[in-house]
C-alpha cells in the first residue's frame, strides 16, 4: 500500500534548477529523515509534497490525509521560541494525520524538550517525513534517509549513522577507482612514451652509414611502424578508459594561536562562587570551578535557565570571574551584529583576522564558501550563511579561547559537521552552549549543567555525563527514624507486660511521628 506517491517532479527557482526527482513513495510506517545543504531545495519538496505548493512538472498522487509542520513559525507573540514550536507541534499530532511532514520540529527545543518530543513522535502511528540538522533526532527517529544533492535525491536505508556509513563507503570505493584510475592512465601513459621512443630509434642510421645501412632500412621502417601501430592503440585505449574525478578532500586547518603554550592545560577561567541574577530574579548559584586550556566544555540546560546571562557575564569581566592575562576570547552570539551587511565575507573576515588569506579561505572552503563565494555581500546571505560567516569571524580572530552561544543554529547537516570538526581541531579552549546533542559528544571534554537553579560541573564527556549515576544521599531522617523503631519496640515490650493508658497513649505518638517521616 502506497500513501504517496510523487514522479518526475521539477521545480525551478529563478531560473536555477532545484530539483529533477523521477519517483518517490511514501508508505504506512515510514520514517524519512530529508537532508541536504541549505538550498537544495528540502522546504520546498516537503511543501509540494503537503500540497501547500506547486511543482512546475510532475505528477503527486495522495491517497491520505496529509499535514505540514512549517520550519518558519510566527513571531508576532510574546511567547518564547520552544513555547511556540510546542504549540505547533501539539497542533500537528491533534491533527491525527496519516503523514506528517516536519520542517525542523526541534527549532528551539532544549534537550529535555527534544527528548520528550521523540517520545511522542515515536508513538506516532503514520508516517513520518521530516526536516532537522540534529543528526540524534534523525538516529533515534528515522528508517531511511532522503538525500537531495545535485538536484537529484537517493534513498539510504536506515537512520542517519547508517547514511553516513554509507555515503562513507560510497566515497572510499570512489577513491579507490580514482587510484586504480591513475594508476591505469599512468601505465598507458609510460608505455606509449616507451613505444614512441622506440619508433624514433628504429630510424636512426648505423654510425658512418656502410652497407649494412641500405640492407636494414626495409627491416627498420617495418619495426617503426609496427610501433607506431602499438603506440596509437595504447593512445585509443587511453582515450577510451573511464575518467574517474578526483575526490574532493576538504583542506587541513592548521592555525598558529596567540599565546598557546602560555594557556595550555593552564587555568584559562576561574568562575567564583556567586549568585547569577536576571534583575532581581535569581537563575541559579555558581559553584567555583575552574577552566583549563584546551578544555572542550559544554554549557547546558532548559531554556531560559541562565546560560547566555552567564556566558554575558564572563564577557563582561566581572570580579565573579577571573581570567588569565595569557588567555584572548572570541565570543560568538546568537546576535550576529558583527557583521556588515555592505561587505563581503571575505572583506569582514579580515577585518578582524590575525591569519593569512590562504588560511581563511581553508576554514571558508571548510564550511562550503567555495571560489567566487567569498565575494557575496553579507546582505543577500541566507539566515544560515550569515551564521557560518560570524562563526568565521570570531574563529579567525586573535584568539585562543572561544565562547559560542548556539553556533549551531540555523545551519544544515553539512555546516554542523564543518563546524564540528573545526572545534575538535581547535586546539584552545572552547566553552560552548548548544542543544546539539551530537556536537555535544563528539566535543566535550567537560559538562556544565544548570538544573534547578544550581550549576553542577561534571568530569567527562557527554556520553559519561549522560551515563552518570548520583551517589544515594543519605536520608537525613534515617538517624531519627531508627531512634524511633527502638523506641517503639521498647514500649511495645512494655506494654505487653504492664498494659496503660499512658504507654498506650505514647505508643500511638510514636507510631504518628514515625508516619510523619515517611
Amino acid at each position: 500500500m502506497v500513501l504517496l506517491e510523487a514522479n518526475n517532479l521539477k521545480k525551478t527557482v529563478r531560473d536555477r534548477l532545484l530539483f529533477d526527482i523521477e519517483q518517490l513513495r511514501i508508505q504506512p510506517g515510514d520514517r524519512i529523515g530529508l537532508v541536504g545543504s541549505n538550498g537544495s531545495g528540502k522546504t520546498t519538496l516537503l511543501e509540494i509534497l503537503a500540497g501547500k505548493q506547486k511543482a512546475d512538472e510532475g505528477t503527486i498522487d495522495t491517497y491520505s490525509k496529509s499535514y505540514l509542520l512549517p520550519q518558519l513559525k510566527r513571531t508576532d507573540t510574546v511567547k518564547s521560541g520552544g513555547e511556540i514550536t510546542q504549540e505547533y507541534i501539539n497542533q500537528a499530532l491533534a491533527a491525527k494525520t496519516e503523514i506528517l511532514f516536519a520542517d525542523e520540529p526541534t527549532t528551539n527545543l532544549d534537550t529535555l524538550k527534544l527528548a520528550q518530543l521523540e517520545k511522542r513522535l515515536k508513538r506516532f502511528s503514520g508516517a513520518l517525513v521530516l526536516v532537522s540538522h540534529d543528526r540524534a533526532f534523525l538516529d533515534h527517529l528515522c528508517k531511511k534517509i532522503w538525500e537531495i544533492e545535485d538536484g537529484k535525491v537517493e534513498e539510504y536505508k536506515g537512520n542517519y549513522t547508517a547514511f553516513t556509513d554509507q555515503k562513507e563507503l560510497k566515497k572510499r570505493q570512489h577513491e579507490e577507482a580514482f587510484d586504480q584510475y591513475m594508476k591505469k592512465k599512468k601505465q598507458l601513459e609510460e608505455a606509449i612514451a616507451q613505444k614512441e621512443q622506440r619508433a624514433e630509434r628504429a630510424t636512426v642510421k648505423p654510425k658512418n652509414g656502410g652497407a649494412l645501412s641500405g640492407f636494414s632500412s626495409p627491416y627498420f621502417a617495418k619495426k617503426q611502424k609496427k610501433l607506431h601501430k602499438t603506440a596509437s592503440a595504447l593512445e585509443t585505449k587511453l582515450e577510451q578508459l573511464k575518467t574517474v574525478e578526483k575526490p574532493k578532500k576538504p583542506p587541513v586547518v592548521k592555525m598558529n594561536l596567540p599565546n598557546e603554550e602560555a594557556i595550555k592545560n593552564r587555568t584559562v577561567l576561574t568562575i567564583n562562587a556567586h549568585r547569577v541574577t536576571a534583575g532581581e530574579h535569581l537563575l541559579f548559584y555558581s559553584p567555583s570551578f575552574s577552566i583549563h586550556g584546551g578544555e572542550k566544555v559544554a554549557l547546558i540546560g532548559k531554556n531560559g535557565s541562565g546560560k547566555t546571562t552567564f556566558l554575558k557575564e564572563i564577557m563582561a569581566d566581572s570580579e565573579l570571574v577571573r581570567l588569565s592575562p595569557a588567555a584572548k576570547i572570541g565570543y560568538f552570539s546568537q546576535n550576529l551584529d558583527i557583521l556588515n551587511p555592505e561587505k563581503s565575507i571575505l572583506e569582514n573576515i579580515k577585518e578582524t583576522a590575525i591569519h593569512q588569506e590562504d588560511l581563511i579561505r581553508t576554514v571558508l572552503a571548510r564550511l562550503h564558501f567555495f571560489r567566487e563565494d567569498v565575494y557575496k555581500k553579507v546582505g543577500v546571505l541566507s539566515g544560515g550563511e550569515r551564521v557560518k560567516t560570524a562563526f568565521a569571524k570570531v574563529f579567525l580572530s586573535d584568539l585562543n579561547t572561544l565562547i559560542l552561544d548556539e553556533p549551531t543554529n540555523y545551519l544544515d547537516i553539512q555546516a554542523v559537521e564543518a563546524l564540528e570538526q573545526l572545534l575538535i581541531d581547535f586546539k584552545g579552549t572552547v566553552l560552548f552552549v548548544s542543544h546539539d546533542r551530537r556536537l555535544m559528544e563528539r566535543t566535550a571534554t567537560r559538562v556544565v549543567e544548570i538544573k534547578d537553579q544550581a550549576m553542577q560541573v561534571y568530569q567527562g564527556s557527554y556520553t559519561e555525563f549522560l551515563q552518570y549515576t548520583p551517589v544515594q544521599q543519605r536520608d537525613e531522617n534515617e538517624d531519627e527514624r531508627l531512634k524511633l523503631e527502638t523506641k517503639i519496640s521498647e514500649v511495645l515490650s512494655r506494654l505487653s507486660l504492664e498494659p496503660s493508658e499512658e504507654l498506650d497513649q505514647e505508643f500511638k505518638e510514636l507510631l504518628n511521628r514515625k508516619n510523619q517521616l515517611k
